[in-house]
């Protein structure tokens, strides 16, 4: 079997966002590991909201940024989601991301890494909904960072040392099951 890919999507793209400091952080943690971890930032991917006429099902992409987003994340076997909380959910370009693929996600594992003032749970919530639609298997380990105890003043993320074993596990996890997974692809 070859090399397991893992990405570790940045599902934040605002001036200033905690969200780069998160996923750099999550890097850093997977550095050591072996398998390949690259990060996807969103904010690399200027996708307008989803603008294909034919579902994202029948993999008939019209638009160039479809077909390159397609391509990227064809790549990988499993996911890493990196998400602020928003009102209660996800970021919007984080959805509008995950909307515009289907069979790019199918049979891939996925795991989650939320910040927020409630460490960004209620994000991961919905994001688990939508990988059952999407056949992405989420794995139980998720990593949660409080505003007001992993940041300083709120933007400079400083997580504390309980987090590096739970990132470790989180990354067991998601290898795992893309590894198993991997062999329903071939």
């Amino acid at each position: 079997m070859s090399e397991l890919r893992i990405a570790v999507i940045l599902g934040s793209t605002r001036p200033g966002r905690n969200g780069k400091g998160v996923a750099d952080w999550v890097m850093t943690q997977a550095a050591d590991r072996e398998v390949s971890y690259d990060l996807v930032d969103l904010a690399n991917y200027p996708l307008p909201h989803l603008d294909e006429a034919a579902p994202p099902a029948t993999g008939a992409y019209a638009n160039e940024h479809t077909k390159q987003w397609s391509a990227r994340i064809a790549q990988y076997d499993g996911y890493i989601f990196v998400t602020p909380e928003y009102n209660h959910s996800t970021s919007g370009v984080l959805k509008n991301a995950i909307d515009y693929l289907y069979n790019e996600w199918n049979n891939k594992s996925a795991g989650f890494v939320s910040y927020g003032s409630l460490g960004g749970a209620r994000a991961i919530e919905h994001l688990r909904g939508i990988s059952a639609e999407l056949q992405l298997a989420d794995v139980r380990q998720q990593l949660s960072f409080s505003l007001f105890t992993d940041f300083e003043n709120y933007s400079t993320f400083t997580p504390g040392p309980q987090h590096t074993d739970a990132a470790q596990a989180l990354f067991d996890q998601v290898e795992a099951w893309a590894g198993a997974l991997k062999t329903l692809r071939s």
